[in-house]
């Protein structure tokens, strides 16, 4: 997917950061493996556990939880499940083995990378299954945590989403700001469209706020109009006005859609519905590490 990150190196990059957000040494692990039987012995003993998705959902972020088990000395994960399978409550998905010191570093980092990923997963899950049918799709956008864009894209793949623009070097996206710089300098839209055709950039998005905004967009080449926070029936209105000037053309509908409301949406004629709370807004999903 342009823009995306090679999966292995962006997994090793993400567990570093997370591993060295807890610092150089485990002095808890340290403290209780010397009360337990020796420092050494203890801590390194070979120990299992086994990772629980307690709450149920939809499983991702394995290769980087992966990652995090790897970057603490310990064998990767054994997965019972995998990536975008629908997990029941309470089912091990994941087997861990290696030096108990290993496996207690691990733990919180690879919970909060499984957490955040599963969460998105299992929500933009529930928005795919409300469009059903309907041909419409589930994109995630770029309100994405600083840093962890490669983790959340992937998760909402991995939850049956469509992927949109990762990066600002793979497609020309107008929005209101880019319509007001072109107003001031005088620039028009088509040509803005041209020079990005001629720089061999085939995704062409422009957000419209008016019908006026929409047919300049269609008259100036736009692959997909972008409507954002208009009503459902906006939406079917200026889907078929932009659909006569331009039968090709794609619609995406944006902007406070919900769960409850996103069916409408897509029966009004959205090819596509982005939806920023997937990533903006995570509810984590409740796993744990347990040993065994």
């Amino acid at each position: 997917m342009a823009g995306l990150a090679d999966l292995a190196a962006d997994a090793a990059r993400v567990a570093a950061i997370a591993l060295a957000e807890d610092g150089p040494e485990d002095v808890t692990t340290a403290l209780v493996a010397r009360e337990t039987g020796g420092a050494a012995g203890a801590a390194g003993a070979v120990a299992r556990a086994v990772i629980r998705f307690r709450g149920g959902g939809v499983l991702a972020g394995c290769a980087y939880a992966d990652a995090v088990v790897r970057a603490c000395g310990a064998d990767g994960v054994a997965w019972a499940a995998r990536e975008g399978d629908a997990v029941p409550p309470g089912a091990a998905v994941g087997e861990v083995r290696g030096a108990l010191a290993a496996l207690l570093r691990a733990e919180r980092p690879l919970l909060n990378l499984l957490q955040r990923a599963c969460g998105i997963a299992t929500a933009t899950r529930a928005f795919v299954d409300a469009v059903a049918g309907t041909g419409c799709r589930i994109l995630h956008t770029r309100k994405t945590a600083p840093g962890l864009r490669g983790l959340e894209v992937r998760a909402v793949l991995a939850g049956g989403g469509a992927p949109h623009r990762v990066d600002l070097g793979h497609a020309v996206l107008v929005k209101d700001n880019h319509w007001r710089a072109l107003a001031r300098r005088g620039t028009s839209l088509a040509a803005v469209l041209a020079a990005a055709r001629a720089r061999g950039v085939t995704a062409c998005y422009v957000e419209v706020e008016s019908s006026a905004q929409l047919a300049a967009a269609c008259a100036a080449g736009a692959t997909r109009i972008l409507i954002d926070n208009q009503p459902p029936d906006t939406v079917r209105e200026w889907a078929r006005a932009a659909r006569r000037l331009a039968p090709a053309i794609e619609i995406e509908a944006t902007g406070g859609i919900t769960l409850a409301t996103v069916r409408r949406y897509a029966e009004a004629g959205a090819d596509f519905v982005s939806v920023g709370a997937l990533t903006h807004s995570v509810h984590a999903a409740d796993l744990a590490l347990e040993l065994v």
